[in-house]
């Protein structure tokens, strides 16, 4: 009785709490504004596109690269401008907020917050915080040190890594090891925020010759249960 009484004072009244609400499709449809890239340009001599610094691959990374996978490297990727080391005195040299931190737009949809380690008074971390709408990814790419992925909410993430393309659902940490090609796309209908961390205080990666995701559909690849 009580059910049948409450669906019908929330049928007469136009103001019923389940009507003043987006429907789930509306929530769908909210986009956060992408972020502006933080530099536009160089200092005199530099190459700068989508917010950084692109420096041309000699023979010894070539040679390198060789030695851990079949694809050509096209280009190393760091983050422009100068800056000075802080003094580490003052709260605001502790304390970032996510707008202090330089941004990038490595690949279509994908924006990077970056706290570069040299920037900000430490010695061996970085730390990237990203912003991934649905469909966006970064170029397929390496480091020369090893990284991790975490991803706190419940949404999905299609991976490659290696010669391997799989899904994951989060929450959910990811070794990504040196030297091993690697992306990522957001196959979630709301924006992506992954948190990536390096232990070394200098942001860069080298970019490789190929789209992994370029042939994907969505939701084809097996996606692992959690303790598998």
């Amino acid at each position: 009785m009580i059910s049948l009484v409450t669906g019908a004072v929330c049928s007469a009244v136009a103001a019923c709490a389940k009507t003043s609400e987006p429907s789930t499709a509306d929530k769908a449809e909210v986009r956060l504004p992408e972020p502006t890239v933080t530099y536009q340009s160089g200092e005199p001599g530099q190459r700068v596109e989508h917010g950084e610094v692109i420096v041309d691959v000699n023979r010894a990374r070539q040679r390198l690269h060789a030695q851990h996978h079949p694809h050509a490297v096209l280009e190393v990727r760091r983050v422009p401008g100068k800056f000075e080391r802080p003094d580490m005195k003052e709260i605001e040299d502790f304390a970032l907020a996510k707008d202090k931190l330089v941004v990038i737009n490595p690949g279509p949809g994908e924006y990077v917050h970056v706290m570069e380690g040299q920037r900000h008074g430490y010695k061996n971390l970085t730390i990237g915080i990203t912003y991934t709408a649905p469909g966006g990814a970064p170029p397929m790419h390496t480091h020369k040190g090893e990284e991790a992925h975490v991803l706190t909410s419940h949404q999905k993430v299609r991976y490659a890594l290696g010669d391997k393309v799989f899904d994951l659902q989060g929450p959910y940490i990811v070794n990504i090891p040196p030297m091993v090609p690697h992306s990522f796309q957001n196959l979630d209908d709301q924006v992506a925020e992954l948190v990536v961390i390096f232990p070394t205080n200098v942001w860069e990666y080298d970019v490789l010759d190929y789209f992994p995701f370029a042939n994907q559909e969505g939701g084809g690849a097996e996606t692992p249960s959690p303790g598998e």
